[in-house]
């Protein structure tokens, strides 16, 4: 096959914990009899509070397909290729078995937003039930020094996270000193995942980190009359993120001794500010790239200029190969958070992403996945 699939999770194969039926039905027809994938599939979430090996047991679960943890990118995968961090003492926010998943992905050092709490307890003050007798915490416990923060996924208790966040960044990495004069620039932030809703259960879409992410850089620019700035940001719509997805692919192919290049990935989503705009804005970065006189270094993020750019863009590019797909076409369901009958909403988009209209046009609208596979399947000529 010269194609390949990549798949949202969320409103695409559930909703929620809850199955959508088509699922299973196109998931049969992308297997041979023995279970094997007669072309390269990932499976590409913002989901982050869980292991990808987690994931794809659910996904084998869900499905009724043996699906591999190497089939499996979650939003803070391509974390694995910023090693510059993996020896520090990085302060991870969100929920799940927060400390497994930063050491899976090579973090030594991770300290947990409940980890610092203990060890700082007046600074936590929002709830005055969990506010600790000041008497007992004078001798606080040692608490090292916090060079980076790592945002996996919105958390729970938002109020506890956004005041040890903003407190780290505030003091450069040492929550309880009185907060600097000049704390700009503040120490590395990485966040995974800018969705602003999902979808579960529920009838309308729920919120999600990109929520968070909302709370956080409008407290601090409040506070200090400055933007937050991200050194990088990752999950759909990031162009490192489908890069990562297309090394996932490609290795996939290799590693089932498949000949033909893959020249077409098709990204199927349900949601138009994440997954269609990221799937264009990546087909706009092949499409530039492959051009009479490519350039070097496009943004890695998009639009938008981030200092991810100057520092850390050449560190990942290095770990992964270059893009060598010539398309990336946006397949949209009617199964999660987007629905042809619904009223056209503002641009949910990350800050840092601009508004283009261009790049929130579909490629192809279908009712589910199942119709996705069937469509694509008919573009490709490819008969299973």
């Amino acid at each position: 096959p010269s194609f390949g699939f990549l798949f949202d999770i969320d409103g695409v194969l559930v909703r929620g914990r809850t199955p959508i039926p088509a699922a299973r039905t196109a998931f049969q027809k992308l297997v041979n009899p023995q279970g094997q994938f007669l072309v390269p599939v990932v499976f590409v979430t913002n989901a982050g509070n869980c292991l990808r090996q987690d994931k794809a047991e659910q996904l084998s679960h869900l499905l009724g397909v043996p699906i591999s943890q190497d089939q499996v990118m979650m939003s803070h995968s391509p974390l694995r290729m910023f090693k510059r961090y993996h020896e520090k003492c990085v302060l991870v926010s969100g929920q799940g078995p927060l400390l497994d998943i930063a050491q899976d992905l090579g973090f030594c050092q991770p300290i947990t937003i409940d980890t610092l709490r203990e060890k700082r307890p007046l600074l936590d003050a929002v709830d005055h039930d969990r506010k600790p007798n000041v008497l007992s915490c004078v001798h606080s416990l040692s608490c090292p020094s916090v060079p980076a923060v790592v945002l996996f996924g919105e958390p729970v208790r938002w109020e506890t996270s956004l005041q040890l966040i903003i407190d780290v960044l505030l003091t450069k990495g040492y929550p309880g000193n009185p907060y600097e004069q000049e704390s700009h620039p503040h120490i590395p932030v990485l966040a995974c995942n800018m969705d602003l809703m999902w979808v579960a259960e529920a009838q309308s879409p729920r919120f999600g980190h990109g929520t968070f992410m909302v709370c956080l850089e409008n407290i601090y620019k409040k506070i200090t009359g400055r933007e937050l700035q991200y050194e990088a940001l990752m999950g759909k719509p990031s162009r490192l993120t489908y890069q990562y997805a297309e090394h996932l692919i490609r290795a996939q192919a290799l590693q089932r001794s498949w000949q033909q290049p893959i020249h077409t990935l098709y990204a199927v989503g349900d949601n138009l500010m994440t997954d269609v705009y990221g799937a264009n804005l990546y087909d706009r970065y092949l499409r530039e790239s492959s051009g009479p006189c490519p350039q070097t270094q496009l943004p890695a993020q998009g639009p938008a200029t981030l200092p991810q750019e100057q520092e850390v863009g050449l560190g990942w590019q290095q770990e992964l190969a270059a893009a060598a797909a010539a398309r990336c076409r946006s397949v949209l369901v009617c199964t999660g958070v987007y629905s042809p009958h619904g009223a056209r909403s503002a641009f949910h988009g990350h800050r840092d992403f601009s508004c283009d209209p261009a790049l929130l046009q579909p490629d192809h609208v279908v009712p589910d996945v199942d119709a996705a596979v069937d469509l694509v399947f008919q573009l490709e000529n490819f008969a299973p």
